[in-house]
């Protein structure tokens, strides 16, 4: 047995006698219904780390593939029987009517998480909490009330509940009035307020972020993903990950680089594993990698439940990566110097690293020179020079960039004050915090079919802001059966379309047009459909929506018909997307037949062959002639393109060339 095997055995064993690696004591397995046995089923819940232990273990030890696989299977299935034993614990601690435990039981029938879904249910226990003061389930009333499930719908309502929420302190509460006073969704819009909201929850956000940028958040379209599989997603395929895993295995550098940032900050449908990140940074780095080296630096400096906080082994391989000239190893060394972690602040020499970094285009780097020029810290003030350092650093994504730039346009300071650009730099911070893991557990149930538990998700969503749970609300309901009735699916559909084309999504302004044009959720009003599609075209260069104008130009729907105004938007199309040529060129082939019978109208060819008899000028069987003659025609045409496609004779190979011989020195004959 591997050593990789053994450490799984003993955890599983330990496991099943119930050991807690958190807390290292015994879980007494009672079924009293106290506040000592909550506090274990809650920390139990929550911090157990045999878990973690379930994937990383499995997923991190490759020797001996067939027998990991068998282990893994075990425990994977295993950990689903006690996650969903947990629930019924948890069950029974919440009708003894503990708040939290109630708390979690409700949303998990809400979403379907482990408990068979069941939204009365859900909403009976959120009200007897809300009646006891809880913020999450007076959130929870609101979100049911906004999206119309179990309930009638009832915006003033859901109002209410999301005030009284955010009186409470739910992030998620402020969250949402944020987007609905930046919207003006159900509320007046007034973006002074919608600040208000979203830089509360900005600076939550803010705070909970490490230096390394935070985890990655997946967006996924389903109706990219419906219409392009596998192009959109931005999902690395399990296959592709086992290759890269393979090459990692054989000694390849880049392969247990790039695996390892993947794992130090997930994202493209790989979890955060910090363990598995170490131990490829630790290859990586024994082969001389300065970028691994770097990043072990990072981990030790930040620390982790695997990687313990040590400043002194931090200082060590940033060192060896920076000397080495590595932007990684030299923005931790100026953030060493910066903070004094291991070493005496220093602020010049905390510059002059983060220079250096700047210069290679590492957004640390970027990110801590804005903020030393920022607030002053061993150089003179200069907000043009912090604003410039966090444009860099945000053009990388890096969502402290965000905030602080964020801080800048809110209070005008470097820069003119503009309130709309500082909401949208904060809703960007807030769409980054920890609730946005809720996108991929949405996806996950969409991709197991369960469309009831991933609709009711992705509207939570919608809710908060996201206009990619917005778009696959409207997506869901416009291709399946929901929760919600059949007359009912496109009006919501229609909503959500909305909303997600407001925040810029070019296909749900095309989606719009098409709502309307056909009369799904609405009345069909082409006025309206021309006005989306016009927006999506000049705005977003649609070179559908081109081309749905150049259709209702041709017909006269909602619009003037005008032959030439149609040719001039199917060109259009075709110059905007390669897709496009195609159906542009059928479409002029018609509209050219089109012009074609107007021209021969407006010569009034009726007269002129109403007074020609073709049986006096051809003779009364001319008809038949004109068909030999097409006969004919179309005969040659076959034997021409037949004589084309016969294979010309290949010429016969050249026969092979002698050996070159050896120069003969001047002046000496050849042998014959």
């Amino acid at each position: 047995m591997c050593a990789g095997h053994h450490i799984l055995v003993t955890c599983f064993y330990s496991v099943l006698s119930g050991y807690d690696f958190t807390n290292r004591k015994r879980i007494q397995q009672t079924e009293s219904g106290d506040t000592s046995q909550v506090a274990i089923t809650h920390t139990y819940f929550h911090d157990c780390f045999w878990i973690q232990v379930i994937f990383q273990l499995c997923v991190g030890y490759h020797c001996c593939t067939i027998a990991s696989g068998k282990v893994y299977s075990i425990l994977y299935n295993y950990f689903l029987f006690l996650h969903y034993r947990l629930y019924d614990r948890l069950l029974k601690v919440a009708e003894m009517g503990h708040a939290k435990a109630m708390e979690k039981v409700a949303y998990a029938m809400l979403f379907g998480d482990y408990l068979p879904q069941s939204i009365p249910r859900a909403k009976e226990i959120f009200e007897k909490l809300a009646l006891e003061g809880s913020p999450k389930a007076q959130t929870a009333l609101g979100f049911l009330y906004a999206a119309g499930l179990g309930v009638n719908s009832s915006q003033a309502k859901a109002l209410v509940y999301y005030t009284f929420g955010a009186l409470g302190g739910n992030l998620l509460a402020h969250m949402i009035l944020g987007y609905r006073y930046w919207g003006g969704v159900g509320v007046p819009q007034s973006c002074e307020s919608a600040l208000t909201h979203y830089r509360l929850v900005a600076n939550h956000v803010a705070s909970d972020v490490s230096l390394t940028g935070g985890s990655a958040v997946q967006r996924i379209r389903l109706l990219d993903e419906v219409e392009n599989p596998g192009s959109s997603s931005g999902m690395l395929e399990e296959d592709l990950i086992q290759y890269y895993q393979f090459l990692a295995e054989k000694g390849d550098v880049q392969a247990q680089v790039g695996l390892g940032q993947l794992n130090l900050h997930g994202g493209r449908g790989v979890e955060q594993n910090h363990q598995r990140a170490y131990e490829y940074f630790n290859q990586a780095a024994n082969a001389g990698n300065t970028h691994a080296m770097a990043f072990l630096g990072k981990m030790y400096s930040e620390g982790s439940e695997y990687v313990p906080q040590n400043n002194d082994t931090a200082l060590h391989y940033f060192k060896k990566a920076a000397d080495l000239g590595n932007p990684v190893g030299q923005s931790g060394l100026g953030m060493a110097y910066l903070y004094g972690r291991g070493v005496p602040v220093n602020y010049d020499l905390a510059l002059k690293y983060f220079q250096k970094a700047a210069e290679q285009g590492w957004v640390d780097g970027q990110l801590q020179l804005g903020s030393m020029y920022y607030n002053g810290i061993g150089v003179k003030r200069d907000y043009k020079q912090a604003l410039k350092f966090f444009n860099l650093a945000s053009q990388a994504g890096h969502i402290l960039a965000f905030y602080n730039l964020a801080q800048m346009h809110a209070t005008g300071t470097g820069v003119m004050r503009s309130c709309h650009t500082a909401v949208e730099l904060f809703k960007n911070v807030c769409e980054r915090g920890r609730w946005s893991e809720r996108l991929m557990a949405a996806y996950g149930s969409f991709k197991d079919g369960d469309m009831d538990s991933a609709l009711v998700q992705y509207l939570l969503l919608a809710e908060q802001g996201y206009e990619v749970a917005q778009s696959n609300v409207a997506f869901i309901l416009d291709q399946s059966e929901s929760i919600f009735n059949e007359n009912e699916s496109y009006p919501r559909a229609l909503l959500h379309w909305t909303r997600a084309a407001a925040q810029g999504y070019t296909v749900a302004r095309i989606k719009l047009g098409d709502y309307h044009f056909y009369g799904y959720g609405t009345d069909v009003d082409y006025e309206t459909a021309v006005i989306h599609y016009r927006l999506a075209s000049e705005q977003q260069h649609s070179a559908q929506a081109m081309f749905n104008l150049g259709y209702m130009h041709e017909k006269g729907l909602g619009i003037k018909q005008d032959i030439h105004l149609a040719k001039r938007f199917y060109d259009m199309a075709a110059e905007a997307s390669p897709d496009a040529q195609v159906p542009v060129f059928l479409a002029l082939c018609k509209l050219g037949l089109i012009y074609a019978q107007q021209y021969l109208q407006d010569l009034n060819l009726n007269e002129l062959l109403s007074q020609v008899d073709l049986d006096q000028l051809l003779g009364p069987e001319w008809d038949l002639y004109l068909m030999t003659v097409i006969a004919l025609l179309l005969g040659t045409v076959v034997a021409y393109r037949q004589r084309q496609h016969q294979a010309v004779p290949r010429a016969p190979p050249a026969p092979p060339r002698p050996p070159a011989q050896p120069e003969q020195p001047a002046g000496e004959p050849e042998e014959q």
